[in-house]
């Protein structure tokens, strides 16, 4: 099973995917102070002297003792995590493409004092990105179909894992912002 599990801190704030392996270490160093969802797996381990097996239950969700830092979250600005953002739609034309057909366009171009940050780069199908060119979508007559946003930490966690379990997405879309929606 490749499914990962979702770590929070004390806090219930998301902080990272964690593989089997991962969460089996922190549940036996008993950094695990609370879990939700289901059991996504079960590790079974040595006999003890009467002949019963260990078992280890990973959780879906694990919440982990440790400092809640308070600032702010800043998530890398990656393709294939602005694709997933726009769904793999070029924001110009609408037409939903594979990855190897999109591209990260600059809203306002660098070259013009556009910065490369979320708020300022949508995808693109590469026909419309060498159409708008180094000017401005309103220099082409082309309109941007959705405004570009900085996916917050809750978003940001969907988009960075491709098999999200039912119980964790519950968990993170309850604090999704108005801006993703969901297929």
């Amino acid at each position: 099973m490749n499914a990962k599990i979702l770590r929070l801190n004390k806090a219930g704030i998301p902080l990272s995917w964690l593989s089997r392996e991962e969460t089996a270490t922190l549940l036996v160093k008993d950094q695990v102070i609370w879990s939700l969802g289901d059991t996504v797996m079960e590790i079974r381990g040595g006999y003890n002297n009467r002949g019963i097996q260990s078992v280890l239950k990973l959780p879906s969700i694990v919440a982990c003792v440790g400092r809640v830092r308070t600032d702010n979250f800043h998530p890398p600005l990656v393709n294939k995590f602005l694709f997933r953002r726009d769904k793999n739609i070029c924001l110009y034309c609408g037409g939903q493409f594979s990855v190897s057909d999109l591209s990260r366009d600059h809203v306002q171009p660098l070259s013009r004092g556009g910065k490369d940050n979320w708020t300022n780069v949508v995808t693109s199908c590469r026909r419309c990105n060498n159409r708008k060119a180094d000017r401005l979508p309103e220099e082409t007559n082309m309109e941007l179909l959705a405004i570009p946003f900085v996916p917050n930490q809750y978003e940001f966690l969907y988009l960075s894992n491709h098999n999200v379990l039912a119980d964790q997405m519950e968990f993170l879309s309850a604090r999704f912002s108005r801006h993703i929606k969901l297929s």
